[in-house]
């Protein structure tokens, strides 16, 4: 398809630069098949059955924004995917300054080789020593805050606890799954009284979900691949709870992926662990999933692909029509949605 198809115009001031207070206080746009309602997060027991099960990504966000030095030339790496105990790739800004074999300072007693340069503009980066990488990011690294954001603010230290879910667990993460950021205990407590379970599963989300569809045609566009888990209880817990007549609601577009990704033809989902670079796009027949909860999503971008070909293209932009004019906040900090899609 076209990738000029999933364009549309955001005003700069509905990108939102920090979230709701309290969390749950953020609004929520209701798409039941082509129909559109405005509602508010803490109305989520009320809009799900008893039965259903919303699916939660338990990666934990960790400081993987690192500036530093070559020489005099300063580099600056995000990093996106481990590769191994010391080794991570990473994309970098001012490439051109690092070859194969450089060595970077990134302050705090932190030092990497450039160990491969790719052809897409990352690299491999090698951490010296033996103290474990995640110890060194805590000391030298700043929370990756999406481009978006970060280019209009300072990222600081009220961002630690802000861009990462309450259900937080498993590090490897690079950027959070936002959609998550708005439960908190009150609304968890308030699932469980109205009947509606949860299941976690892990998919380390990459730096990859913030480059842009370069492509003119969506054939054409390469996804960067990102390491996820499900096991075989949850597996289990996951097809019983279907087979008893209850919905799949994936919590963000990082769990509806892995999902997809760990379920086979006859809408079975299978223990699920290494990479998936699956990329979804109008014509895509969901097999794992009834619905999703996610936030609003960037023009042109393989996310609101996704949601086009959850809902239908036509139906999600009269969704971001509505939302844009009735002034819901955008992106990663903003408000959130319920996209449940017509069946049959």
């Amino acid at each position: 398809m076209r990738v000029d198809l999933f364009d549309f115009d955001l005003p700069s001031e509905r990108i939102a630069l920090r979230p709701a207070r309290p969390r749950d206080s953020a609004r929520l746009l209701l798409v039941e098949g082509a129909v559109i309602s405005d509602r508010q997060v803490l109305d989520l027991p009320r809009l799900l059955r008893a039965g259903d099960v919303l699916v939660f990504n338990d990666t934990k966000v960790i400081p993987a924004q690192l500036e530093g030095k070559r020489g005099e030339a300063s580099i600056g790496a995000t990093l996106h995917k481990r590769e191994g105990v010391r080794e991570w790739r990473a994309f970098l800004r001012n490439a051109k300054r690092a070859r194969d074999g450089d060595v970077i300072d990134f302050g705090e007693g932190v030092h990497a080789s450039v160990a491969e340069k790719a052809a897409d503009g990352s690299a491999l980066l090698h951490f010296h020593g033996e103290e474990p990488v995640e110890l060194m990011l805590e000391r030298a690294g700043r929370m990756p805050l999406p481009p978006y954001i970060a280019s209009r603010r300072e990222v600081d230290e009220t961002d630690r606890d802000d861009y990462q879910t309450m259900f937080a667990r498993e590090e490897g993460a690079v950027a959070a799954p936002t959609a998550a950021l708005h439960f908190t205990p009150r609304l968890l407590e308030a699932l469980d009284v109205a009947g509606i379970r949860r299941e976690t599963l892990t998919l380390h989300v990459g730096a990859g979900t913030f480059l842009p569809v370069k492509a003119a045609d969506t054939s054409a566009h390469v996804m960067h691949s990102e390491w996820g888990r499900i096991d075989a209880a949850t597996a289990d817990r996951l097809n019983a709870a279907r087979s008893a007549g209850g919905r799949l609601i994936a919590v963000g577009t990082t769990s509806l992926r892995l999902l997809e990704s760990a379920v086979d033809a006859d809408g079975t989902i299978k223990p699920f662990e290494g990479d998936t670079a699956i990329f979804i796009t109008p014509g895509y027949r969901f097999k794992a999933i009834d619905g999703l909860v996610t936030n609003f999503h960037l023009p042109r971008s393989t996310l609101f692909m996704l949601v086009s070909a959850l809902m239908g293209l036509d139906v999600m932009k009269s969704a971001y029509a509505h939302a844009i004019e009735q002034g819901y906040r955008f992106y990663s900090y903003g408000d959130s949605s319920l996209l449940l899609p017509s069946r049959g």
